[in-house]
């Protein structure tokens, strides 16, 4: 049992060291989507608290998918609300799979996950909280296969 614990305690104490590495990260959260399908009409929602308006930033999307999904890209429609409701939107597409229909992705088996820059060097011009929706643009009503997205962002150096 002591084992168990001290390798337990380890564990904690290196992935407590890897997040410490990790100064860029200003924010990053990942959701599940549904075991059913992503619906065309359900919009993913992350909350961002912006406190620095001077740092430049990179996004990113996380994205995981498994061998449900049978395209070999995905369209988004991205929403970016300011506080004060002004919206800015953007239509963006990530490519999952090369001509040949090899997963450009990371991971083993049948899941694979990407990470990809949506933008770079961005400001968020006045402070708050700012909302980034996600939606399918697949053009089907319940999209499969796409098993969780995120949202990264990282300090631009």
């Amino acid at each position: 049992m002591r084992k168990i614990m001290a390798l337990a305690a380890g564990v904690w104490v290196f992935a407590a060291f890897i997040v410490s590495c990790d100064t860029n990260r200003i924010f990053e959260k990942n959701i599940n989507l549904p075991d059913e399908g992503w619906d065309k009409d359900t919009a993913v929602v992350f909350e961002i608290p912006v406190k620095d308006t001077l740092q430049s930033q990179n996004m990113y999307i996380n994205l995981r998918n498994d061998i449900r999904y049978k395209y070999s890209n995905l369209w988004l429609f991205i929403s970016i609300v300011e506080p004060g409701s002004k919206i800015l939107t953007d239509t963006f597409e990530i490519v999952l799979a090369d001509p040949a229909g090899k997963w450009l992705g990371e991971g083993l088996g049948g899941v694979k996950d990407s990470e990809v820059i949506f933008k770079r060097h961005i400001y968020f011009p006045v402070s708050g909280t700012y909302e980034v929706r996600f939606q399918q643009g697949m053009r089907e009503d319940v999209l499969t296969g796409i098993t969780n997205i995120g949202l990264r962002l990282e300090k631009q150096e």
